[in-house]
């Protein structure tokens, strides 16, 4: 199971990096999509709503169940990935190049990163499950 390491992940398992212009990119974790198995739907948050760090903002659906996306911080969705809504598999092919939505979040980079798990953190918590 891959845990690439420029990551941030919650305990929700979600994973989130910065990209460009203040934005951050999320989706689900290897792990998330393992459990889950076939993923066949993405209900994602729409643009321009407000993220509010741990509450549920959309869902994802597969063969087996579904599992609601939670925030991984407070911000603003500003983008949804087309690609990834139509072909909701992807997901299961590449989770880590999946992402899901963007973000504009309320908070800096450093206060992002102290509230978030770092690959190993990430690591450990999937361990004790």
């Amino acid at each position: 199971m891959s845990i690439p390491e420029n990551l941030h992940y919650s305990a929700q398992h979600l994973w989130t990096k910065a990209t460009t212009n203040d934005l951050w990119e999320a989706g689900i974790t290897d792990y998330a999509q393992d459990l889950l198995g076939d993923i066949v739907f993405i209900d994602a948050p729409a643009i321009g709503s407000q993220l509010q760090a741990g509450l549920a903002c959309g869902l994802v659906e597969s063969v087996k169940t579904g599992s609601d996306l939670h925030a991984l911080v407070d911000g603003e969705v500003v983008e949804i990935n087309q690609a990834v809504i139509n072909s909701p598999e992807l997901i299961n092919d590449n989770p880590y190049k999946s992402w899901i939505f963007r973000y504009r979040p309320t908070e800096d980079k450093a206060q992002i990163e102290k509230k978030l798990l770092s690959a190993p953190a990430y690591q450990a918590l999937i361990n004790g499950l």
